[in-house]
């Protein structure tokens, strides 16, 4: 039977959803997450593959806008929710599904397409490159203290109180900070919601999520969102400090709220996901050795419009090269482009003229947002310079002084 590739209604919304929670598990999400979700993807964005009546693969799509180097924010199409039934593989599905669904991104006038990966593997054929990575800690609170607090983290003050009544002041802090790196996204309306998630189902023996609450002379600099698993073993106790989130505008704020974590009782080590690689932590902590620093792939990104993204970016330094760009997926980007620009801003247009730099767009995905060299991926044999001096030239512009973070997951 021929298998039908089409949006989805609103009455197949549950259908389509216990399709996604077979490939992820069979475990369903709670109603608190379902609920959430459901009211931010947008049905004309969500693809159901049909054989007969069943639902045999599932693709959402959320609107997003993301910071770029420069510090614009880009609509982007974030792909989730991807999944094809075991009992339809290699039918060519999950291909008809994304080429289907970047067309249509593309048309609506999104510039970039990212998601994050449940198996890594997968999406470097559809054009993505990991834009960004992110970095986990588990760090033991008896070994380990913040070695050189900054200046005036002795004049922050704290105050604990519940996410739910700490929200506005939070998002409005959060706000300031999505344009200071690359990769960060703006919290649209009902995305506020994503902060306060913490369904009793799967908090896995853990505490409510409280935050604590940084503040120098009543303005708010900071805050952190946590849950504590105490574990007893012979009457001594244990567990982790398990950190939602972390953010801060200033070195003495972030300070004073990681030696806040530290310092909690009846707790023996302070886990950290998803944190940027260059993480202030990695200069405060007293031993990083003891603290198991892990580096994990996180943000998978690929331009819908080669030249709406490089025309939306600055650059670090003065570029003006012509990039000829294979992109197998979205042939409209296939050809070469003239970049020229700089910390003031770019164009980026078709041109006729020699390539000086070839490469695929899964290599520019990667290099993007300026967590990649150029220089490296050129190295891996991913870019290739025929005009002696482009590569040193673009690696430099394409940097960023911040490495790009995905602060949350979508």
């Amino acid at each position: 039977m021929t298998i039908e590739l089409r949006r989805i209604d609103a009455d197949e919304w549950d259908r389509w959803h216990r399709t996604l929670d077979w490939a992820f598990g069979g475990l369903p999400q709670s109603v608190e997450e379902r609920e959430l979700w459901r009211g931010l993807v947008s049905l004309d964005r969500c693809l159901g593959a049909f054989d007969g009546g069943e639902v045999v693969g599932t693709y959402g799509e959320l609107s997003l806008g993301m910071s770029v180097p420069g510090g614009a924010v880009v609509e982007t199409a974030g792909a989730t929710m991807v999944s094809v039934a075991g009992t339809h593989r290699r039918r060519g599905l999950l291909r008809r599904m994304m080429r289907r669904s970047l067309e249509a991104a593309w048309e609506r006038g999104d510039v970039l397409s990212a998601l994050t990966a449940a198996e890594a593997p997968i999406y470097g054929r559809f054009g993505y490159g990991v834009a960004a990575h992110s970095l986990a800690a588990t760090v033991p609170k008896h070994r380990v203290v913040v070695g050189t607090p900054p200046p005036g983290t002795d004049d922050v003050r704290l105050t604990v109180s519940t996410p739910a009544d700490a929200l506005e002041r939070c998002e409005k802090l959060y706000a300031e900070l999505v344009t200071r790196r690359p990769g960060a996204l703006e919290r649209r309306p009902g995305w506020e919601r994503l902060a306060l998630l913490d369904p009793p189902a799967e908090r896995h023996g853990a505490s409510e999520m409280r935050c604590v609450l940084a503040e120098r002379e009543g303005e708010l600099v900071g805050y952190a969102r946590y849950a504590l698993r105490v574990e007893w073993e012979r009457s001594v106790p244990g567990g982790p400090v398990l950190v939602r989130s972390l953010d801060a505008v200033d070195p003495a704020g972030y300070a004073a709220l990681l030696r806040y974590l530290l310092g909690l009782d009846l707790t023996d080590r302070v886990e950290l996901m998803g944190r940027p690689v260059d993480d202030p932590l990695v200069h405060l902590l007293s031993d990083i050795r003891v603290s198991d620093l892990q580096l994990r792939d996180r943000l998978y990104l690929r331009p819908l419009d080669v030249g709406a993204a490089l025309a939306a970016r600055r650059y670090a330094a003065d570029i003006d090269v012509v990039l000829s760009v294979a992109d197998a997926n979205c042939p409209w980007n296939e050809g070469r482009w003239r970049l020229s620009g700089g910390p003031g801003g770019a164009v980026c247009a078709r041109t006729d003229d020699p390539a000086e730099l070839e490469l695929d767009v899964r290599a520019l995905s990667a290099a993007y947002l300026g967590g990649t060299s150029l220089g490296a991926l050129a190295g891996a044999g991913l870019v290739g310079e025929a005009r002696p001096g482009a590569l040193a030239t673009a690696a430099a512009a394409f940097g960023h002084p911040l490495a790009p973070w995905l602060p949350h997951g979508f």
